[in-house]
């Protein structure tokens, strides 16, 4: 005959072994009437609050209460009650016996009657003062980084658009002074003079993109068919890809979408696109390949090409800073890589980048998954 698992001779020992476990949890565990009454509670509450289980008995748990937070377990209580949960989580401010006030996250659920009513209830305590006290630093820093952004942004449209009349009246000095006075052209002091107002132009109209960058907001966010738009940037450079001899391949499948907005998608593929046939090498066959997998929320676009590549020990950290170059590219000006790579965050995705001199780059834009 098999040995009851709960013999009368064992039953003390499991008891104790029990009220061990209860008196010794890290959290506080407490057992209290559905008035709010303390039962039982373990050392763990009392070294909570500071209080002794005698001073705890001889008041309601509402006594210690944040005024505020009176009510927070009102609704839910009563759908425990009612039986519509068999457990609720909530966050809490309690006054401690010192005065200062802390956060606890409380787990609630119940003990049942013989008769399976509601008898008594199990609360679990978690002190999450330290946690609530960094989030609401953390809170207070994001606020006071979102302001200076906002402020950083107002400051630089206001310079574009400053620097963008002075440079226009400039411009159109110099025309006015060419038509008038026709020996000025070749004065070498005016040529170099004229040099510098394009230089100071096509500066001004750098700035100008880059300070049109901003957080995309969510409701200017679409779903977008990543397949057209590869698409769309192949045949855009259909004309550059043939007189290079560059074949480009579109393996990205038909059904994937991404979130995104139209005009950063297009400006983004476009600009990988294009400077893997612009860095391609002259000692082979230039080819690209566009391929897509989806990871972890995200949609991995993948641009691969058989060009000149990148010296990333070199060069790694400098890659998308604004106005660094590679190559000996007489058309490089260093800033279309670091304005895609502010598009492509501003989407809340990333990029990353692995490549090898004489063999080529690959280019991976993770963007979020629609």
């Amino acid at each position: 005959m098999k040995k009851a698992l709960f013999s009368q001779s064992n039953f003390p020992d499991t008891y104790d072994s029990l009220e061990s476990i209860f008196n010794n949890t890290y959290n506080g565990i407490a057992i209290l009437t559905l008035d709010g009454d303390w039962i039982k509670v373990n050392d763990s509450v009392c070294e909570l609050f500071g209080y002794t289980r005698l001073e705890l008995f001889n008041m309601n748990i509402e006594n210690i209460i944040f005024r505020e937070d009176l009510g927070v377990h009102q609704i839910k209580y009563e759908r425990l009650l009612q039986g519509k949960v068999d457990r609720y989580r909530v966050r809490q401010r309690y006054f401690h016996k010192d005065g200062s006030v802390i956060w606890v996250l409380i787990s609630v659920s119940l003990i049942a009657n013989a008769d399976g009513s509601p008898g008594q209830m199990i609360w679990q305590f978690s002190d999450i003062t330290n946690r609530k006290r960094n989030q609401d630093k953390l809170k207070l820093m994001l606020s006071v980084v979102r302001e200076q952004n906002e402020r950083l942004t107002a400051f630089a449209d206001i310079i574009t658009h400053n620097l963008r009349s002075h440079s226009g009246n400039l411009s159109t000095i110099k025309g006015f002074m060419e038509e008038e006075f026709s020996w000025l052209k070749d004065n070498e002091n005016f040529e170099l003079l004229s040099h510098a107002i394009d230089n100071l132009e096509e500066t001004v109209s750098h700035l100008t993109q880059v300070a049109k960058i901003k957080q995309v907001d969510s409701s200017e966010v679409k779903h977008l068919n990543l397949y057209d738009y590869v698409d769309k940037a192949i045949y855009t450079v259909a004309a550059f890809a043939k007189n290079t001899e560059t074949t480009i391949t579109n393996k990205v499948d038909e059904e994937i979408f991404v979130k995104g907005i139209p005009a950063y998608l297009d400006s983004i593929i476009l600009n990988f696109l294009t400077n893997a046939i612009k860095y391609r090498d002259d000692e082979r066959t230039a080819k690209v390949k566009l391929d897509a997998v989806k990871e972890k929320g995200y949609v991995i676009l993948k641009i691969s090409d058989n060009g000149k590549g990148i010296d990333l020990e070199k060069y790694g950290n400098k890659l998308f800073q604004m106005y660094k170059t590679f190559h000996s590219n007489k058309d490089a000006i260093g800033i279309g890589l670091f304005i895609t790579k502010n598009h492509i965050e501003s989407l809340g995705g990333k990029v990353k980048v692995a490549s090898k001199v004489g063999v080529g780059s690959e280019f991976s834009i993770y963007f979020k998954s629609a």
